[in-house]
């Protein structure tokens, strides 16, 4: 990510399907039915899916730093819906599991502080995070507290 800032293009393509331009990529995103088709990821996912990969990602270079070999990780980001006090229907938290066998204990310790999309979305929606090892073992847990009303 650039450190200035990032660029993303969006377009309708047809009802609730648009086309989502990256620097590198392209992606199509669609609602569910009966609002759209379904025929792409919806933005709530988008959302959900950027919070694990930055949990990743971040988590990948501090073992990458610490030199521990790895095998491919992995991850499950379930998100949970709401309603807001009028009704509207919300994100009321991402729940994410990292799959790392071999996490050490000192990167464990780090690498949520240094996930910028994380961080960013955890001051408005609820974000537990937990790591567990090859065997299903939860190495790592964090539940923080839902962020306070404005």
């Amino acid at each position: 990510m650039a450190q200035d800032g990032f660029i993303v293009e969006i377009e309708q393509i047809e009802n609730f399907r648009f086309g989502v331009h990256f620097t590198q990529s392209e992606l199509m995103t669609d609602e569910p039915p009966p609002t759209g088709a379904g025929s792409g990821p919806q933005p709530a996912e988008l959302l959900a899916a950027a919070v694990a990969n930055c949990l990743m990602s971040s988590l990948l270079f501090c073992l990458n730093k610490s030199h521990v070999p790895l095998e491919p990780l992995k991850a499950r980001a379930q998100g949970r819906l709401g309603r807001d006090a009028a009704g509207r229907l919300r994100i009321a938290g991402i729940d994410v599991t990292l799959i790392a066998p071999g996490a050490t204990q000192r990167c464990l310790n780090l690498f949520e502080n240094y996930c910028t999309v994380t961080q960013s979305v955890r001051a408005g929606v609820p974000i537990n995070v937990a790591v567990i090892d090859d065997k299903g073992r939860v190495i790592y847990e964090d539940h923080p507290p839902p962020p306070s009303p404005s």
